[in-house]
Parts: structure tokens; C-alpha cells; sequence
């Protein structure tokens, strides 16, 4: 028999009565320490504890194999359904789990990033309990996880016992399996590639002998049906010992094995072409890509591209191009997509596949690449290419998107009322069309109108990352007509609705860090920005240039001359005709900046080009939000402009705006 693992553990006292602890007074306990210290074994010995307070406990299981596919870890707890996107497939969960029960969450550092979603859900739901383990290394966690702790959902349990040592731990496992006997050795290399795995699986894979010798020998423990490796590390250091075209031989037995039983349910389908990618039997290029799609349809882009580039490197169509290149484009990997979409012909598709291939085609011009002359011009050649009175109303919905992003609200405004009157308008084009209208009218100080085109927007069911488009000019709108609280309390709700998922999660935080800005809470909204600017810096959306404006204004109020002028550079550099709305926004964040420097005249200048910027796009509600920034920075002028602003919208916050300049004026020698 091969030589025990001598595991230094902590003590159970106190960590078990601080798990106790978190699960009784907030969401739950995290429990943080390397492996091999007794994370589970606590985990297990508080869940025993606190059982009989609970509905029932369950167990998730994280493993590096599970990882690749989204949701695994919680397969046996609930079933992914068929339909839907990433939103309506966590709700879903959400209700599923959320009945009050106990949910231990083993080595969460392991989860896929829905699965991480899913428990940060839960946790801010408080509709379950949870006690959580996890390994914090160079390898990071999932954000979603480290949330928990940091935005103090759960109680932070550290361990660390006298004694331990990894590396020392690691040679002491390695031992462990190389001196198994080759039967139990080859039941760990299978579950090196697939943990857990069915009982009657491993048994079929190595024979009965083989799994109870493994069972004897301790290296692997039946849970249920299921055969696990009695550590998780005993799979690391197998796999870690295995070459390539070992790791593809066991893919493939695995495959063979898994074909007629593994492709019931999304999770079985998606594992099942994860080990084929990675062996001698190759599914059919109609599954690979129907599985490309299937990730992409739950947002984990990085497997639906890894799948859709195996299935186009063997059969290059249209479906499966279409599918690398959003799973891309949404990566913020915008020439990457480009290069795949534009291997498509356009000269033999039908008027559906062409408008499936243009549209996507023209939004990665737009955003991702920073090409909104060359998007424009695609949209207005293929709208000469097209006939159906659907498909001119679709392509006529993303023209106005396209216009309010180059500043001019009123056309935009002007297409989107055409989009919005047509019988034709299916959702997608409403989505684009009322959300565009929605925030142009709020800008232009059309308030009236603007929540009823958010709420078309919304129930047109494609929402996406249109609901902030149309939750700004809500924001916006309630700002200016002096309800700026339900404007922050809107901007947190859509941040929240985002939970932690990436860019949703901080461009919800630039809106409330406009609506900080706007109620002199700059602290915050630094804090906010910081964040937000480098995540949508790579992503190509007009959010990301914006992000470094508003950033560059607090900073600038707040008297921060050296990063108030970074700030203002980067938003320089970004900017460009995509993101042209926001030019009033940049004129600011130079005043504010050059104000910060005590350059008052070159300040009020700055100002004054925004009222001016706002203008020339119609964009009266941004001007006098501009115009009251140059009363404050000194504009001898200010108060004129304010005046004739305020005749144009009447609002409460130019009342207040021009209450204010008034004093000042009166104050002045």
C-alpha cells in the first residue's frame, strides 16, 4: 500500500463556531485557507451542527475538470433549461435553490463563472444559507466569489496552521499516487478528466477491481453514484504527471463511454463536446456547433468560442461563423471577429442569413473596432441589399442607435419614432429603437417621454445591455427634474440587476457615479469610476469613453490636478465619432481639469465648448447641466446662458441651478 499523506489540518475550534456564526447572523462563511488544511472537513462538521435549522443541506462541488462547463458543479440541484439567456437562466436557478436550505459550496475558487454568479445571487438573495471553501492563490477566484467577503455578504474565515507547507504537502501527495497500484492509479487518471464519474461508469472504464482497489487504497471515495477522488489534489498531481496523448486517450475511452448516456441535458451535452474537442472521437460538426451556441446562449463566450473554432476548423459555415464571431465581438475582441465574419460571402445568402450576418458585422464595426464611418456606411449597402419591410425596419433600429451615439439625437429621434410606428418592428429592432429614443429625449429634455420608452424598450424582452441606454435617460430625466435620490436608487438597482457579470456590472456604476456627481458625492464616485473605466476600456463601447470623462470631472472638482489629467487623457484618446453624444461630457472633464490646475479661464472656455457641443446636437438638458458648471467655475456670461437655457427647459434643476447663480452674482464686486 502506498505511504499515507501526512495532512497538517487547523484545529476545528474556533473556526466551527465562526462558520456557525456567519450562517446565523448574514448570508453565510467562507472559509479561506490553502488545500490540505481541512476546509471540507470543517465545512462538513458545521453543515452537521446546523442541519436540523435548515429545510435540508446540499452540497456543491467545484472541481478543475467542472470548471470548463457552465452550471456543472450544480448538476443533481437543478436542471439548465433548454431556452433562455444568461438573465432568465439564473433566475430560474435562483428560484429553484433559493427555499431556505443550507448550500455548501466545496473549493469555490474552482467554479465556472455562471456557477460564481449563481452563488453571489444567492447570497445577496439571502434566500439560502451558505458555508463556502476556498483556496485563494496566484490563480485568483472568481470575482464573483471574492465578492461575497469583500462586499460583506459572507464571514471571512481565515486558516492557516502552524506546520503546513505546500510544496512539502504536494511531494508528500505525488508520493501517494505514483506508488498506487496501476489499477487504482488508472481509476484517478479518469478522474483527473471527468470529476466525479458515475460508479457504473468508472467500473465499465477499469473494471470492478480496479475501483475497489482504488476505494481500499484511499485514493478515491464513493459518494452516492458517484466515484470521487478522496482529495482533490490526488487528481491534481495525476494530471499533472500525465502527457498530452495520455490526457487524449482518456478523453477519448471517456467519450465512447459517455456518448450514448451523456447528451440528455444542456450540462451532459456541453461536457460531453468539451472531452470530444480534446480527443480522437470528434462529434459531428452539427452538435459542436449546436453545443458553440448552446454556451453562448448561457454568455460563456470563452467556451462558445473554444467550441465553435473546432467545429469551424473542420466545416467553416455560416451558423457556426456567426457564433465565434459574437462570442468574440462580446469578448471585446473586436478584429478577431471581424476577421472571422468577414470570411462569409454575402452574395449567396438569402435575405434572412445576410441579416443575420450584418447586423453583428455592423455593431463590431461601430463599437469594437472603433469604425463608425465604415459600420454606417455597411448598414446604409446592406440596406439596399434587403426588401422585406422587417428586415428595412430592423437595420433602420440599429441606424438610430448608431445616429444617437454620433450625436445627433434629433435624426436618431426621427428614425427611432419610424422603427416604433411600424407593424413590422419585431423586438430586437424595438429594443434598439425605444432605448435610443429614450435616452435622446432625455438628453434633448423631453422628460415626459422618457420612461414610457424605457418600459417599451424593456418589455420588448431584449433587453441586454439596452437597459442602460434606457436607464440613463431615466436617470438622466430624473436629475433634472429634481428627484436626483430615485435617480441614484434607479442607477443601484440597475448595477444590482447585473449582479457581478461583466460590463453590465460597471456601466450600471457609471450611471450612479453621474448621478454622485450631479449630488456632490465625489468620493464615491471616484471610487465607482476607477473601477468601471478599466473594465469597459477593452470592451469598445461608448460606455468606456465616458467612463474616463466623468472620472476626469470629479477628479477635476475635487482638486486632483495630476489624475484628473490622466483621466482627461485617456478619454481623449478613446473618444471618437461612437461616442460622439458624450462630447458635452469631455468638454467638462477638460474644464473641471483645467480648473483643478487654476487655469479659471481656460476653464470656463472648456465650459462654455460644452454648452456649445450640447447644442449643436440638441442635447438642451446637457447643456444647462454644462451651463451651470460654467456659473460655478466663473463664467461671466453664465447667468445669460442659464437664463435662455431655462426658457428652453423647464426644469427643476435649472431653477435651482439659476437660484444659485443668481447669489452668486449678487455676491460678486
Amino acid at each position: 500500500m502506498p505511504a499515507p499523506v501526512h495532512w497538517v489540518t487547523a484545529p476545528h475550534e474556533p473556526a466551527v463556531d465562526q462558520l456557525e456564526s456567519g450562517v446565523r447572523t448574514r448570508a453565510g462563511a467562507a472559509l479561506i485557507g490553502p488545500a490540505g488544511v481541512g476546509k471540507t472537513t470543517l465545512a462538513r462538521e458545521a453543515a452537521e451542527r446546523l442541519a436540523p435549522g435548515f429545510p435540508r443541506v446540499d452540497w456543491v462541488r467545484a472541481t478543475a475538470s467542472r470548471t470548463l462547463v457552465p452550471f456543472a458543479p450544480f448538476e443533481g440541484l437543478l436542471e439548465v433549461p433548454e431556452t433562455g439567456k444568461t438573465a432568465a437562466v439564473l433566475r430560474a436557478a435562483r428560484e429553484t435553490l433559493g427555499d431556505g436550505r443550507l448550500l455548501v459550496v466545496d473549493d469555490a475558487h474552482l467554479l465556472d463563472s455562471l456557477s460564481a454568479a449563481l452563488v453571489y445571487q444567492l447570497a445577496v438573495s439571502r434566500t439560502v444559507r451558505l458555508l463556502v471553501t476556498a483556496t485563494v492563490d496566484r490563480t485568483g477566484v472568481p470575482p464573483e466569489i471574492s465578492a461575497l467577503w469583500q462586499d460583506g455578504l459572507v464571514t471571512r474565515i481565515e486558516l492557516q496552521p502552524p506546520g503546513h507547507d505546500d510544496s512539502r504537502l504536494m511531494a508528500q501527495v505525488e508520493e501517494f499516487v505514483e506508488t498506487l497500484p496501476g489499477p487504482a492509479h488508472r481509476v484517478l487518471e479518469f478522474l483527473s478528466v471527468a470529476d466525479p464519474l458515475a460508479v457504473t461508469d468508472a467500473v465499465a472504464l477499469t473494471g470492478t477491481d480496479a475501483v475497489e482497489a482504488a476505494v481500499r487504497a484511499g485514493a478515491v471515495v464513493v459518494d452516492g453514484d458517484a466515484l470521487r477522488p478522496a482529495h482533490p489534489l490526488f487528481a491534481v498531481a495525476v494530471r499533472d504527471a500525465l502527457g498530452g496523448p495520455d490526457l487524449r486517450r482518456l478523453r477519448t475511452a471517456l467519450v465512447e463511454r459517455l456518448s450514448a448516456s451523456d447528451g440528455g441535458s444542456v450540462i451532459g451535452r456541453l461536457r460531453l463536446a468539451v472531452l470530444a474537442v480534446g480527443s480522437d472521437r470528434p462529434q459531428p460538426v452539427p452538435d459542436v456547433c449546436a453545443a458553440a451556441q448552446e454556451a453562448l446562449r448561457l454568455g460563456d463566450l470563452e467556451l462558445s468560442e473554444r467550441l465553435g473554432q473546432a467545429a469551424l476548423g473542420r466545416e467553416p459555415d455560416l451558423t457556426t461563423r456567426l457564433t465565434v464571431g459574437y462570442a468574440l465581438a462580446w469578448q471585446g475582441r473586436g478584429r478577431e471577429a471581424d476577421a472571422v465574419l468577414a470570411q462569409i460571402d454575402p452574395a449567396g445568402l438569402t435575405e434572412d442569413e445576410l441579416m443575420a450576418w450584418a447586423l453583428p458585422t455592423a455593431a463590431n464595426q461601430f463599437w469594437m473596432l472603433s469604425e463608425p464611418e465604415r459600420a454606417t456606411a455597411f448598414l446604409r449597402a446592406t440596406r439596399g441589399k434587403v426588401s422585406s419591410p422587417a428586415a428595412l425596419t430592423t437595420l433602420d433600429a440599429l441606424s438610430a442607435t448608431f445616429t444617437m451615439n454620433a450625436g445627433n439625437l434629433g435624426r436618431a429621434k426621427d428614425i427611432a419614432d419610424e422603427v416604433l410606428a411600424s407593424p413590422t418592428a419585431d423586438d430586437t429592432a424595438i429594443g434598439w429603437a425605444a432605448s435610443a429614443a429614450a435616452l435622446s429625449c432625455a438628453r434633448m429634455g423631453r422628460f415626459g417621454d422618457v420612461d414610457a420608452l424605457a418600459e417599451q424598450a424593456l418589455a420588448a424582452g431584449h433587453p441586454g445591455l439596452l437597459r442602460f441606454t434606457s436607464g440613463f435617460g431615466q436617470t438622466t430625466a430624473l436629475l433634472m427634474t429634481g428627484h436626483s435620490q430615485r435617480a441614484l436608487t434607479l442607477a443601484q438597482r440597475l448595477t444590482d440587476l447585473a449582479q457581478r457579470r461583466q460590463p453590465g456590472r460597471s456601466i450600471g456604476e457609471v450611471l450612479m457615479a453621474d448621478a454622485l456627481i450631479a449630488t456632490g458625492d465625489l468620493h464615491h464616485a471616484v471610487t465607482l469610476l476607477r473601477g468601471a473605466a478599466h473594465t469597459l476600456a477593452p470592451t469598445g463601447y461608448s460606455w468606456g469613453p465616458l467612463a474616463w470623462m466623468l472620472l476626469a470631472q470629479a477628479l477635476g472638482r475635487l482638486g486632483e490636478t495630476v489624475d484628473a489629467g490622466k483621466a482627461l487623457g485617456r478619454a481623449e484618446s478613446r473618444h471618437g465619432l461612437k461616442s460622439m453624444l458624450f462630447a458635452p461630457e469631455l468638454a467638462l472633464a477638460k474644464a473641471w481639469t483645467m480648473a483643478s490646475r487654476g487655469d479659471t479661464h481656460g476653464a470656463v472656455a472648456a465650459a462654455r465648448d460644452a454648452v456649445k457641443a450640447a447644442e449643436r446636437g440638441a442635447q438642451r438638458a446637457v447643456a444647462l447641466r454644462a451651463a451651470a458648471d460654467a456659473t460655478r467655475l466663473g463664467d461671466p456670461r453664465g447667468l445669460d446662458t442659464l437664463v435662455r437655457l431655462c426658457g428652453e427647459v423647464d426644469c427643476e434643476f435649472g431653477r435651482a441651478a439659476l437660484v444659485a447663480a443668481r447669489e452668486t452674482d449678487a455676491r460678486m464686486p
